[in-house]
């Protein structure tokens, strides 16, 4: 896979990174010793450095790159005949063939009578554009409803309204005061409920406790409910038998638009297209973006059905919001490039087919003393680490900062794995690669964080 390196040299790119690049979540600090990992080039589920280290990505970029590294060719020319044709017009009062045949085939993808996209560039602008539109939507019916309900420890982006349906509190902190008008309710992580507590019964529980909540803050004033399929942060939360019908029928109820966060979920992360369908949430927004693109360029967007549009199809109502690259006709060629590539290679099926056999080589894991929880769905996981499997005992924000980042996140991309140590719950691996990996990938990751794991085990005890 190693080609030599054109422009800056290994050296020249180390230097100038330091100098002159910003990373995203990132502390700058900890580089002032250490270089910066510079990812050159990619192949399947591997990645290589500017040294020519390979690794296997076990987190397909951030959740991401669902087609694996491998079709830069075919998706590049895909690109490079939209740009001979049309490099850019924007969607503000008018359309282009791309984005027409992009919206029909999501419409086509997506379940439900889900049957409108509206484009933007990533899964934060998704989510912002969602809750602008659930309140324009209520506004333009007469009512005025602004407040939104979402999980706690639930990611749903950075830009300032995005942020602040987070349930992350150290993610909002920094910024506070907030956009107001956010309501926290519990997630469904079952790990820690009463170990004699039934399905159904923790059904009923989370429902009551959403309901309350809506209660307690009027539900006339509530524009929207938004959850993931599958919550991500925390460790990939699936939720019990009947949950998402009854919160459906919830939000049937009081009037209040239920919004999918799919921006993990979607094109095939969970074995379906959408995780909407593996759950029967019967949703009103999907916001959607990673997988659309398999991260071959930067697109998202919020479907929807007729019903939501509906009042903007009257007269001179406008709904007032707009992305200048929302739609970018090479964007949208892209992502129908992936998804074409996604249909020809069978890729939400292979990950369907392959589930068992991932989640049974994950499991292995489980025999480790530091490994308390195996949860997930689809290409989706996490491990929940644990001081004591018994009693369930998680680790002290003091031992989680010496576990997860002084000592696991870099012993395990020193060994070769690209994956997430968390601790923004409860301390967790977070396992998600991309959707071609088969059990060869499988046996790699878990051989890796077998050893890895093992050693922190020694180390905290």
């Amino acid at each position: 896979m190693t080609i030599p390196l054109e422009g800056l040299s290994a050296e020249e790119l180390q230097r100038a990174a330091k100098d002159h690049l910003w990373l995203h979540f990132t502390r700058m600090g900890g580089y002032r010793e250490t270089d910066v990992p510079v990812i050159v080039r990619g192949e399947g589920c591997y990645l290589e450095d500017s040294t020519g280290k390979r690794y296997l990505d076990a987190l397909a970029g951030l959740f991401a790159v669902n087609i694996g590294y491998s079709h830069g060719e075919e998706v590049g020319q895909a690109a490079l005949e939209q740009m001979r044709e049309l490099p850019f017009y924007t969607n503000w009062s008018y359309a282009h063939p791309r984005a027409i045949e992009l919206a029909a085939e999501l419409a086509d993808l997506a379940p439900g009578d889900l049957t409108r996209a509206f484009f933007v560039s990533g899964g934060s602008e998704a989510v912002e554009s969602a809750w602008k539109l659930a309140r324009q939507y209520h506004s333009a019916r007469g009512e005025r409803r602004w407040k939104v309900v979402a999980r706690r420890l639930a990611y749903h982006g950075t830009t300032l309204g995005a942020l602040s349906i987070n349930g992350i509190p150290a993610l909002r902190v920094p910024f506070e005061p907030l956009v107001p008008g956010v309501v926290h309710v519990r997630n469904t992580n079952r790990y820690h409920r009463p170990p004699e507590e039934t399905e159904a019964e923790f059904t009923a529980f989370l429902l009551d406790d959403l309901e309350q909540a809506i209660l307690q803050e009027d539900p006339s004033t509530v524009a929207m409910v938004i959850m993931e399929p599958v919550q991500n942060a925390g460790g990939c939360f699936t939720p019990p038998a009947g949950f998402f019908r009854g919160v459906r029928e919830i939000c049937d109820r009081y009037g209040i638009l239920l919004c999918a966060d799919e921006v993990i979920t979607a094109f095939g992360r969970i074995g379906r297209w959408f995780g909407s369908e593996r759950y029967d949430v019967r949703p009103d927004l999907v916001t959607c973006a990673k997988g659309l693109s398999s991260a071959y360029a930067s697109i998202g967007a919020v479907l929807t059905t007729n019903r939501v549009m509906e009042p903007f199809l009257e007269g001179s109502a406008t709904f007032m919001h707009g992305i200048t690259f929302g739609g970018h006709p090479v964007q949208c060629a892209i992502a129908l490039k992936n998804i074409e590539i996604m249909r020809r290679e069978r890729i939400v099926e292979g990950v369907a087919a392959r589930e068992d056999a991932f989640h049974a080589t994950l499991a292995q894991l489980l025999e480790l003393p530091i490994v308390g929880d195996l949860r997930g769905a689809g290409y989706f996981w996490a491990l929940e680490l644990v001081r004591d499997k018994e009693t369930r005992a998680t680790f002290s924000d003091e031992e989680c900062e010496v576990l997860l980042r002084q000592f696991l996140s870099p012993r395990l991309f020193e060994r070769g794995l690209i994956c997430r140590a968390d601790d923004r719950g409860d301390p967790v691996i977070q396992i998600s690669p991309p959707l071609v990996a088969g059990q060869q990938e499988f046996d790699e990751m878990v051989g890796i964080l077998g050893d890895v794991l093992a050693e922190a085990w020694e180390r905290v005890t």
